[in-house]
């Protein structure tokens, strides 16, 4: 086939917090790493995390891992597996003063600790007490901070970066074990075959399956449609966060850190409504419940503007100088994509798709782990992953704290793993590399097809409509018959521009493909779960003793896993067990 074939210990693809955080390891550790990324490292989705990254220092009140391991359970409503979300916690302290040691240039307290905001759902005394200061942040640009700091430490560890390159497939051979990836050089369109010990995905989320999402055009679910396609289960897909404070009209993000600052969410007539909806922690309650409360302001008639489509989020009471100091890229984000100074008047916003609480089954370990085995050689961490520390519904801040612990933890079972290895790499399985090809030129011979931007179209507006912030029982049904509708569109796609150098319509229909996998992985997961958890809401799920809130803990307290081949879907028990302390007992969620 005369592909050329590159050799490495260990590669890393994707080239975010987590990516970074794990490639930093494996080349410390003195392995030959290679870390692909679609665009240069620093401009990776981390870049746009602006709240703050969690670790219970107690910098400005008490404060201990055992109270975040609580308040992250319980935001997981109890679907996140106790097991990595204590050990997530317990190490969130260590890893956020060594990203301090690497140059981290978090804001600081007068006394020169490290400055901590409240954030969300985030409280003291297992939830009993007031809302306490987990978030460690640098201004409003954290993601931004450590992005820099981490490319700053792998060049320093000579990692090796091939910047605008795209993975296309997952080499596994007869016996199932990872090999490696088949990539194109976005450049070029040439493919190349990364032969590695052990391959760890790294590659984020996949908000843009919807049509309002606060993440980036590259968040594509590549490390999901690949894992898929080579026959692994994505777990939890049905569980996607819409964050409570994107601008109305751009999809673009409001960190809860203005939340945290003392930002206050008003209804049409100046309510400050959450009152009604979390009287204890207010506008920091968690997301899925902000949100909530939010659509039903604006279906009940309260919403503001000429379309009463958004609610305010308003800081205007607050001193300009905290806005300048503390929330300047927010300020910014304001005037230039609401055309409204946050200083002067209120912000208008509105609940858009931020997060995949599901993804690749990993442990703690960041080992993929299918039917309680590791898969040979693979590995994911971050937003790819679902380890699963976030359950129904991620806590604001433990995201970057998920990048952090499980990339350094998976970059760590990778280097036990490839000491035990043979010097030399097995033969590679050529298979999964044809296939891969074929793919590529199938949209290169592909006449009379369908445009990729219609396909693509198609599919964010009935995820949109039909998997939202509120799901129903028949829309649900409908709308798995329209996606499976829109996978047969996306078989047929054609690209007009068949050319080799830097040709963006080829990306984008590759792109599409995996995004397709993600939309019937989740709509396929939605349908099926016929309760109400964390971000998963149905109009037909009843609020009883039994099932609070419309949770049924006796039917649905267990992970769904969805298989490529025939849209099977399979569960998986949750594991309630930590690792050291007792378990924290299911009760109802209130904040």
């Amino acid at each position: 086939m005369g592909i050329a074939i590159r050799h490495f210990d260990a590669v890393v693809v994707g080239a975010g917090g987590a990516g970074m955080r794990a490639a930093l390891q494996l080349s410390e550790a003195g392995l030959k790493t290679a870390v692909l990324s679609k665009v240069f490292p620093t401009r990776s989705h981390t870049v746009a995390a602006q709240g703050g990254v969690s670790a219970s220092l107690g910098n400005s009140e008490p404060d201990n891992w055992h109270w975040h391991m609580y308040d992250t359970v319980k935001g997981s409503d109890w679907l996140g597996d106790q097991d990595a979300i204590e050990f997530m916690c317990r190490e969130a302290p260590k890893v956020v003063v060594e990203l301090e040691h690497f140059g981290m240039p978090f804001d600081r307290n007068p006394d020169g600790t490290i400055y901590q905001r409240p954030f969300g759902g985030h409280m003291s005394e297992f939830g009993e007490g007031k809302p306490v200061r987990r978030a460690c942040a640098a201004a409003d640009r954290t993601g931004h901070a450590m992005l820099h700091a981490l490319y700053q430490r792998n060049v320093r560890a000579n990692t090796h970066f091939f910047v605008e390159w795209m993975a296309l497939d997952l080499i596994r051979d007869a016996e199932g074990r990872v090999q490696g990836v088949v990539a194109m050089e976005m450049e070029t369109s040439e493919i190349v075959v990364f032969q590695a010990k052990a391959t760890l995905f790294a590659t984020g989320g996949a908000g843009r399956i919807f049509a309002s999402s606060t993440n980036a055009f590259i968040n594509t679910g590549d490390g999901l449609g690949m894992a898929a396609r080579a026959g692994i289960p994505l777990e939890d897909m049905e569980f996607w966060q819409f964050h409570p404070t994107g601008v109305a009209g751009a999809g673009v993000l409001i960190t809860e850190g203005v939340r945290g600052e003392g930002g206050i969410l008003r209804n049409s007539s100046g309510e400050r409504f959450m009152e009604r909806y979390a009287p204890n922690a207010k506008d920091l309650a968690s997301r899925d419940v902000v949100s909530r409360a939010m659509v039903s302001e604006i279906n009940e008639g309260r919403g503001c503007g000429p379309n009463k489509d958004h609610v305010l989020l308003d800081i205007t009471h607050l001193d300009p100088e905290v806005i300048m100091s503390k929330l300047p890229g927010i300020r910014e984000i304001s005037i230039k994509f609401a055309g409204v100074d946050p200083i002067k008047a209120p912000i208008p916003v509105v609940p858009t798709c931020h997060y995949q609480m599901g993804g690749i089954p990993t442990n703690y370990h960041g080992e993929v782990v299918i039917q309680g085995r590791p898969v040979h050689g693979f590995y994911a961490a971050g937003e790819v992953a679902c380890a699963s520390v976030h359950g129904a519904n991620r806590l604001g801040t433990n995201s970057l704290l998920d990048l952090l612990v499980f990339g350094k933890s998976s970059a760590n079972s990778m280097i036990d793993f490839i000491k035990k290895q043979p010097e030399d790499l097995p033969e590679l399985a050529m298979a999964d590399v044809e296939r891969s090809v074929a793919r590529v030129a199938r949209l290169d011979g592909q006449t009379n097809g369908v445009q990729v931007h219609e396909a693509r179209a198609e599919m964010q507006r009935v995820m949109q409509a039909h998997c939202g912030v509120f799901r129903f029982k028949d829309m649900l049904a409908e709308g798995v018959d329209k996606i499976l509708e829109v996978e047969k569109m996306v078989a047929k796609t054609e690209i007009g521009d068949k050319s080799k150098v830097f040709n963006t319509a080829r990306i984008e229909a590759l792109e599409l493909e995996n995004l397709i996998e993600v939309a019937k992985a989740t709509m396929i997961s939605a349908n099926a779960r016929t309760e109400s958890r964390g971000a998963h809401v149905r109009d037909d799920a009843p609020d009883t003793p039994d099932t609070p809130n419309g949770r049924d803990d006796k039917n649905w307290l267990k992970h769904t896993l969805w298989f490529r081949d025939g849209n099977r879907l399979e569960y998986k028990p949750v594991n309630l067990q930590p690792l050291t302390v007792e378990t924290i007992k299911l009760k109802a969620r209130s904040y």
